[in-house]
């Protein structure tokens, strides 16, 4: 492995929890940052997001105006696992206010 030397600058609890997890493995506090960027580069897709998706989403959204408010996705994840898991909703028509552009945080239902 070719090692490079770095000087990041972090706060100080950030900083804790590097050595903290480090002692808890074992493991020089380098290791613990490369772990980290290895699990991250994993989860995160680095390219970038699906511009064209979210478009697509959004024009759909445009024509149908079917949506699902935010507090029922909200309710529905906070159930799983749970003794009461609630069934995924269903998407219906969301109306605008007249002054709102098109966004989610602005949608009524009607």
């Amino acid at each position: 492995m070719n090692i490079v030397r770095r000087t990041p600058d972090i706060d100080a609890d950030t900083d804790a929890r590097l050595r903290e997890m480090a002692d808890e493995r074992g493991q020089d506090v380098a290791a613990v940052l490369a772990e980290a960027v290895a699990l991250l580069d994993s989860v995160i897709d680095i390219a970038g997001p699906d511009i064209g998706e979210d478009r697509r989403r959004l024009d759909a959204f445009k024509r149908t105006r079917a949506a699902v408010p935010l507090d029922e996705v909200k309710s529905w994840v906070a159930s799983w696992g749970s003794a009461n898991e609630l069934p995924r909703p269903q998407d219906r028509m969301i109306l605008l206010s007249v002054d709102s552009e098109v966004s989610p945080r602005h949608c009524e239902e009607r």
